[in-house]
């Protein structure tokens, strides 16, 4: 059979409309009402959570912005001194908010010193220790805790508390650790109930629930794989949680303890009850003394006068940026432990 020759210009112009052919745009994909409702759907469920989630930076935004401007004639006023001045009269309109401040640090510390310990323990006997009987009943009771009025536990604190804690436990304070040279002056003083460190071990009740709920659910998460081959290795329980549990649950274990401080910083009518409500600086911690959320709770609505007013929300955008200053460590923390790990491995 002969071969068919085709000329140079029309094999080249057979070549053009094949690569033409080839460059043609695809034609739309016919899709049933069906599919293009669920399409509509995805589009909308979309934009509906990017709105939830830019409308709550908006209003984060819009707090802080709201606080500085009602503050404003206090910053005006007092400026930086604000923050280190002890002075609060009203009659004078002399404000500080070191005292508040200081309140409120100390009283937070003390009650994550008692409250992260504890609720740890407790995660841990829940988690590996406790008999599968005793582990609903008694995870339900600890969470119930976190259901009770924070009234409830002021009102608690000062009325069954406070009488039995400056009875019996101030008196054995002061005398044994009131007398050890340098930290004797932290348990110094009458032993009146109320204080700073009756607030801190009010403020751990109210957080122990909180703290050592999250911990129980993270460390649940634990694969048990990991834990058996720890086991099989010869760890002890202690080995295992420490070595095993606590690595692969550091973050869950960073966020329930933050969430814990963030309740123990802006807790207000519990610490009302039992600090004491004194504008005056003690280095005792049985001493009464004050946090911002207290005098907020107790001054607001006797403020009288702009500068009164825009003093006390002036401790309240205080106590905003304390919080989101202890929120941004407690993230800097955890990155630098990924980095931390991400070079060790």
């Amino acid at each position: 059979m002969d071969a068919v020759i085709i000329p140079f210009h029309q094999a080249a112009k057979t070549d053009k409309m094949t690569n033409h052919d080839q460059k043609s745009p695809q034609q739309p994909v016919n899709r049933s009402p069906k599919e293009r409702l669920y399409q509509l759907g995805d589009i909308i469920f979309e934009n509906v959570t990017r709105f939830f989630a830019f409308l709550v930076l908006a209003t984060l935004i819009a707090i802080l912005i709201s606080l500085v401007i009602t503050s404003m004639p206090s910053l005006k006023a007092f400026g930086f001194g604000f923050l280190f001045s002890d002075d609060w009269d009203p009659v004078r309109e002399q404000f500080g908010a070191m005292i508040p401040i200081y309140g409120t640090l100390v009283s937070s510390l003390i009650a994550m010193l008692i409250a992260v310990p504890i609720s740890f323990g407790i995660a841990v006997f829940l988690t590996e220790m406790a008999p599968n009987w005793l582990k609903r009943p008694l995870g339900t009771a600890i969470e119930l805790l976190a259901a009770i009025p924070s009234i409830i536990y002021g009102m608690w604190g000062l009325f069954v508390f406070t009488p039995v804690f400056s009875e019996y436990v101030q008196p054995l304070i002061i005398g044994t650790l009131g007398n050890i040279p340098g930290i004797g002056a932290l348990f110094q003083g009458p032993p009146m109930g109320i204080g700073m460190l009756t607030a801190g071990i009010i403020l751990a009740i109210m957080v122990i629930p909180f703290i050592s709920a999250v911990m129980r659910d993270v460390f649940e998460l634990v694969p048990a794989v990991l834990k058996e081959s720890a086991y099989g290795l010869g760890a002890t329980t202690w080995e295992v949680v420490w070595k095993v549990v606590l690595p692969y649950t550091k973050t869950g274990v960073v966020g329930g303890i933050m969430l814990g401080l963030g309740r123990a910083l802006g807790e207000t009518m519990a610490v009302t009850f039992v600090i004491g409500n004194a504008q005056r600086f003690s280095t005792s911690l049985l001493a009464p003394g004050n946090s911002i959320a207290s005098s907020l709770a107790n001054e607001f609505s006797e403020a009288v006068g702009d500068l009164y007013t825009s003093s006390l929300i002036e401790l309240g955008l205080i106590l905003f940026l304390i919080t989101t200053i202890v929120l941004a460590i407690a993230k800097m923390m955890l990155l630098r432990l990924g980095r931390m790990e991400g070079a060790a491995s």
